[in-house]
């Protein structure tokens, strides 16, 4: 039996490994029946010694065949089940579809909340009639290729015999087809082809240099890695054993700009209220814009809570709401304690610091005078709830870790995110302070203190935690903000820029790296080029597209996005997609920012859903903090009032939830897949999967089946 199992042989058998359990160890193993000749599939080799009639060759390594049988039995079972479940998730999709159509309303709809963007009718016409005059083109160019392709002709002009051109057309049908289309080949060639390359290689040219620059950000990320660059205090700025007479303990103003976020204002309150700081150091403000009454009771009665526990908060509610969120923080800044404070800290009302996150900041600023900004980086507590805040994830790890923190290490400079942040008074004091001119005061004060020569640090290793929009539609209000804000900016900062007395690399970095090449090129290109040209040089065949700018550009840049979040790598394909379907909505936004049309200057606040409400509460009572009044009861308390509202919520009668119809992503959805059928009739095979699945995934989005739905 030795001999038959190969015992002496060195272990090079890679096969399925067999287990023998006995029930009885005083067997002997003569008792032990061997395995037929039938069951072993043996290589032939001069240490295989093989007792019985037959010897069984293999090229490969010798198996169990019935073992292996069985494997492949059992993978065409799971390979049946998938295939048999195809049929009921189309019929799912189908269904979620219908319901949503049948639910939703588009977005050119009047929205009884009042709280959608409000674009100029004019301008939001015009970008979508310009979509479809592109679609109604398509679509009759398809029809007249695929006529052409069932008359057996080629479709590259050289192939076409032109000579209709010259020829009277007869009176038949036939004849009077292929002479338009003739004429129309030649059309295409002449005046179409020439300035569709043009443009084409202008895009390319523009997405090369953006490439490259998102390259030279991998690199410097890789190389802040390799290095172990790490901004650190100054030595012996804080001893956190020490305590309050030999530690750094500035008097620090702390902020909490709201408005109508009630799903929020408690976790936000209560992780700024158990900071971890000499109580007689720091004064919290909670700066509240809501214009609904029973969110304003609701958070003055949590301040008025906190401040019976001891806590150092106000409360502060404006009369006059002007200027959205720059308003609110202006109007707080005027106020005459102000003075007695050094440094101020921001969170918006959806952040939670942890308890150490000052310890962590403030030191930065000691004996470092030039030093005007600490950001600390953005975690997401809900960032796997669907596929949405998955792709979001993406996108903002790669902005925070990349591209805030090689700014941060490389030029001292980036923009600052709104919160999270802890800013040096004089430094906005000398910046000109907060002003309402756009709807990025974050990026506008950040600007304006680095024309003043001030310093940025981002500290990749400190988190705050916050919430990502759930739904698309709060996503893509958040986006249309984030994109019609820079450009408003940079036409208000450019002549500022030019005139002030900062070194050209500054100046260069900061208008084309930082304003046009990533606010105004990469929506630009991005749109321009995939949701415009490439479905256009379907049908203008002469006018051509690389496969490496479809692909394996496009691919590599996804590769270097995800690099931040290697846990989302399965979704780099999704990623890529959904990256080009929203570029229509930045580009749209660009545009408006850019030109100061429609909803450039409208505010939307992101919408929450408090989903982290309940868990941090629940985290602070485990680890209760015994400073300014944090009890365990008290917290206990806030918990129990959390799971009250929560079961009168359940138990009143819930709001229908819907969806809205984007028409500008579903008309860009048929113009790629009516592209991509052109292309299969060409046989393009990159250009065909590229336009079929981008097509696709603006369909998805158009329909809104993308996140969750909004009540």
């Amino acid at each position: 039996m030795a001999t038959l199992f190969n015992w002496g042989v060195k272990e090079s058998h890679r096969g399925t490994p067999v287990v023998v359990k006995m029930e009885n160890p005083n067997w002997s193993m003569v008792e032990l029946e061997g395995p037929s000749e039938e069951d072993f599939l043996i290589t032939d080799s001069p240490s295989s010694v093989v007792s019985g009639r037959d010897k069984v060759k293999g090229k490969g390594r010798g198996k169990n065949a019935k073992q292996l049988t069985w494997v492949l039995l059992l993978k065409a079972h799971r390979a049946a089940g998938c295939l048999t479940s195809i049929a009921p998730a189309l019929l799912t999709l189908v269904s979620a579809v219908k319901r949503r159509v049948a639910s939703g309303r588009t977005d050119a709809d009047a929205d009884a909340d009042g709280g959608r963007e409000k674009e100029n009718p004019t301008v939001k016409s015009r970008f979508y009639s310009f979509i479809k005059v592109f679609l109604f083109m398509s679509v009759v160019l398809l029809c007249f290729e695929v006529a052409a392709y069932f008359k057996g002709w080629h479709f590259g002009a050289p192939n076409l015999q032109l000579d209709y051109l010259y020829w009277a057309p007869a009176f038949g049908v036939k004849d009077f087809f292929d002479w338009v289309y003739a004429w129309w080949v030649l059309i295409r060639v002449e005046y179409f082809a020439p300035p569709l390359q043009f443009l084409a290689n202008a895009c390319i040219v523009l997405f090369i240099i953006q490439s490259v620059d998102r390259l030279v950000l991998c690199l410097g990320c890789f190389w802040i890695r390799f290095k172990k660059i790490k901004p650190v205090p100054k030595e012996g700025a804080l001893d956190l054993e020490s305590g309050e007479k030999k530690g750094f303990f500035p008097m620090v103003l702390v902020q909490i700009p709201m408005c109508n976020e009630k799903e929020v204002y408690q976790q936000s309150i209560a992780a700024v209220c158990n900071l971890d700081w000499p109580k007689s150091k720091f004064l919290i403000q909670v700066l509240d814009d809501s214009d609904d009454p029973i969110t304003q009771s609701l958070i003055k009665e949590e301040v008025q809570k906190w401040q019976q526990e001891g806590a150092n908060i106000l409360y502060r509610h404006r009369v006059i709401r002007d200027g959205y969120k720059a308003g609110n923080l202006k109007s707080a800044m005027n106020c005459s304690y102000v003075k007695d404070y050094e440094f101020v800290a921001i969170f918006d009302a959806d952040f939670q610091p942890t308890p150490d996150f000052l310890k962590k900041t403030v030191p930065h600023f000691k004996d470092n005078e030039e030093l005007g900004l600490v950001q600390a980086r953005w975690s997401f507590v809900n960032k796997d709830e669907n596929l949405l805040t998955r792709l979001q994830n993406i996108n903002l790890s790669f902005h925070f870790e990349v591209e805030q923190q090689v700014n941060s290490v490389f030029i001292n400079f980036f923009g600052f995110n709104g919160t999270a942040g802890v800013w040096r008074i004089k430094a906005l004091e000398e910046a000109g302070g907060w002003l309402e001119r756009t709807t990025v005061e974050d990026m506008d004060i950040a600007v304006r203190a680095h024309l003043h020569g001030w310093k940025f640090i981002f500290l990749n290793d400190v988190e705050c935690q916050c919430e990502l929009p759930e739904s698309y539609e709060a996503y893509r209000k958040q986006q249309h903000r984030w994109h019609s804000g820079p450009m408003q900016l940079f036409r208000l900062c450019l002549p500022a820029i030019i005139k002030a007395k900062i070194s050209i690399w500054k100046k260069f970095n900061m208008i084309f790296l930082f304003f046009l090449l990533r606010k105004l090129i990469l929506p630009f290109y991005s749109f321009t080029l995939f949701c415009i040209i490439l479905p256009m040089t379907m049908f203008v065949p002469e006018a051509e597209l690389p496969a490496w700018v479809v692909c394996y550009i496009p691919a590599t840049m996804s590769f270097l996005n995800i690099l931040p979040a290697p846990k989302a790598f399965p979704f780099i394909v999704p990623y890529l997609l959904f990256e080009n379907t929203m570029s229509v909505t930045k580009f749209n936004a660009m545009i408006s920012g850019l030109f100061q049309l429609g909803s450039a200057y409208e505010w939307v606040v992101t919408k929450k859903s408090g989903r982290s409400s309940e868990g941090d509460l629940v985290s602070l009572v485990e680890k209760p903090k015994h400073q300014r009044g944090s009890s365990e009861p008290d917290l206990e308390e806030m918990k129990e009032e959390i799971q009250r509202q929560q079961a009168e919520k359940a138990s009143k009668k819930k709001k229908r939830k819907h969806n809205r119809i984007y028409m500008k992503e579903l008309a860009l959805a048929f113009l790629l897949l009516t592209a991509s059928a052109r292309s299969l009739l060409s046989a393009q095979g990159i250009h065909f999967y590229f336009l079929l699945f981008q097509g696709i995934s603006f369909l998805l989005v158009g329909l809104d089946l993308i996140g969750e739905q909004v009540d």
